[in-house]
């Protein structure tokens, strides 16, 4: 059985200077009760692995404009105009990355592997700095693995074995970033005794700690 913990008692676990996986795809899928929590204990220094930092007022955008985060790797900012005001004034780092890419990277990390080759990129900024390898021909970026002391994601239906299942999109970031992390910990709309295994989307061995949500 997994640790069902109070949000409180989760994010205590979370220093400032770690880095931290947030699922979600704007708010949709988003674990916004572990972010208000980050902002209750005002947790800062946080490098955030994210999809993007959704809008001003709303759960990511929240922890940007509270000025906690000192870098944002994500693969698009342009939701949240104070993201954009903070880069440019130099206030905050941003590292852009492929959406496709960034899932590789997780993914690649959470597999075990020492990298992926991508096309995507190639001959533009994305590629400066960075190995390129010829493959039949082809040129590629090689991209290394991306992962985080923490996770914070969103499940849908939980049980009391860490099994997590979803309604519709809200799996989007989540599923990859349960395996790339030293902690995971998800925020469940709902707790049940045993999912049917068919159900199952992220199997409980990825799962740390299970928080309630509302």
């Amino acid at each position: 059985m997994k640790k069902i913990v109070s949000a409180k008692e989760a994010i205590n676990m979370i220093k400032d200077g770690a880095s931290i996986m947030v699922g979600g795809f704007l708010s949709c899928g988003t674990p916004d009760i572990l972010i208000d929590e980050l902002i209750n204990q005002n947790v800062k220094e946080l490098t955030m692995i994210c999809n993007d930092t959704s809008t001003p007022g709303n759960d990511r955008g929240k922890l940007i404009e509270n000025k906690q985060v000192k870098k944002v790797i994500a693969s698009h900012i342009g939701t949240n105009p104070e993201t954009g005001r903070q880069m440019h004034d130099g206030e905050l780092e941003v590292e852009l990355i492929p959406m496709g890419t960034l899932i590789e990277k997780i993914r690649a990390k959470g597999s075990g592997l020492g990298g992926v080759l991508t096309p995507t990129g190639v001959g533009t900024i994305i590629e400066e700095n960075k190995d390129t390898m010829e493959v039949d021909g082809k040129k590629y970026i090689f991209e290394k693995p991306l992962g985080a002391d923490f996770a914070l994601i969103y499940g849908s239906k939980v049980d009391k074995y860490g099994n997590v299942a979803f309604y519709g999109t809200t799996r989007n970031h989540n599923t990859i970033m349960a395996t790339a992390a030293e902690t995971v910990i998800i925020q469940a709309d709902e707790i049940v005794d045993c999912l049917d295994p068919n159900d199952v989307v992220i199997p409980g061995l990825f799962i740390d700690y299970v928080v309630r949500g509302s």
